[in-house]
């Protein structure tokens, strides 16, 4: 017989569960009356600054026992769920399904969106540009692996902006349909997969035979249904495809961070806690770099992120992408920006936007 103490307790919980039940849809219904007025003032359902001074909101409410994290993911639901009733979400991203771009996008736009895989940067650029699709969600930077030069050129031409972006963890996973890892014979990813998780094969697999292919979610669909075999992926393609987590984390440098950026049209509120895209390009001649930087650093402005880019047909000439803290409406942001106008030959905003918090 159970203890009259532990009924007692799951009792309240199921009050509470009821209270929760009602206020969320009393949530949902608001949300849908918001939803109407977006739609009158054709204003995006999709609010990147918005969401980001709700998590902030929450954030200060938070007094535990639930962490932030836990907080944060199952409001991000709760948000997600919501945008679907006012307009269902579509994103782009890069292919294939269950790839780390496809994890990206999921714990970004959350799972109440429709995602939508392309087989190239480009097609995710293409696919926004052309109104098929809501949003696009691309990889601009590897914490060890460096820039992805094909989203910096994108982002040169397009007239679309940067609205969000997302730092996410790369962590490797050995997945298989076998219970076991010892009747593992073979092993399938991506060569940047096996190379990032080579010291952990050594020590565990030093007989096993590894080999490439084109993606990591490609190899886990290789291996699907075979009991000698294991593919190198996300936790997200073992649980698309019904498949066993064998270990996980098994990556030799827990500090492999990818940059994904979140475009699409509009430009995002201030938040308080923004940074700023741009791209610019100088004069050749002596100083003219200095004379740019300097703009920012009278004004004290914070450059997160500087790195020369070459400019397409015109050899050994470099154009510039900077991160800087603070929103393009800030007084010391445009200040600087009519400047630097005056001293560089290229100059384009990229977009203003949330900073992100951290690796996912």
């Amino acid at each position: 017989m159970k203890p009259r103490k532990l009924e007692t307790l799951r009792e309240e919980m199921k009050d509470k569960d009821k209270e929760i039940v009602r206020l969320l849809n009393e949530r949902a219904q608001i949300s849908v009356k918001i939803g109407r007025v977006k739609g009158e003032g054709g204003i995006q359902v999709y609010d990147p600054a918005q969401e980001a001074k709700v998590h902030n909101y929450l954030r200060e409410l938070n007094s535990g026992p639930l962490s932030q994290k836990a907080l944060t993911t199952i409001f991000r639901e709760i948000i997600s769920a919501s945008r679907e009733l006012q307009k269902p979400m579509t994103i782009a991203f890069l292919g294939p399904e269950a790839s780390f771009s496809h994890l990206a996008a999921r714990l970004h736009f959350g799972e109440f969106s429709r995602f939508f895989p392309q087989t190239g940067i480009s097609r995710v650029f293409d696919e926004v540009e052309k109104a098929s699709v809501d949003w696009g969600l691309v990889p601009v930077e590897n914490s060890m692996e460096g820039s992805v030069n094909v989203t910096l050129d994108r982002l040169i031409i397009t007239p679309l902006k940067i609205r969000a972006e997302i730092y996410l963890r790369i962590s490797q996973c050995l997945i298989s349909s076998a219970p076991r890892m010892k009747d593992i014979k073979r092993i399938y990813s991506h060569p940047q997969a096996l190379s990032q998780c080579q010291v952990w094969l050594r020590t565990n697999f030093p007989g096993c035979v590894l080999t490439e292919v084109e993606s990591t979610a490609a190899a886990v669909q290789m291996v699907r249904g075979k009991k000698d075999e294991a593919a190198i992926g996300s936790s997200l393609a073992g649980e698309i495809y019904g498949m066993n987590l064998l270990a996980e984390g098994i990556e030799d440098n827990s500090s492999n961070v990818t940059r994904f950026l979140v475009i699409g049209r509009g430009e995002s509120n201030v938040t308080g806690d923004d940074k700023t895209s741009l791209i610019f390009a100088t004069s050749h001649s002596p100083g003219s770099l200095h004379s740019a930087l300097s703009s920012f650093a009278k004004r004290k402005i914070n450059l997160t992120k500087i790195e020369s880019h070459p400019v397409k047909d015109k050899l050994w000439e470099y154009s510039f992408f900077v991160d800087m803290t603070d929103h393009i409406n800030d007084k010391r942001v445009k200040s600087c920006l009519q400047e630097l106008k005056k001293k560089t030959t290229f100059l384009k905003i990229l977009g203003s936007y949330p900073r992100s918090e951290g690796a996912l």
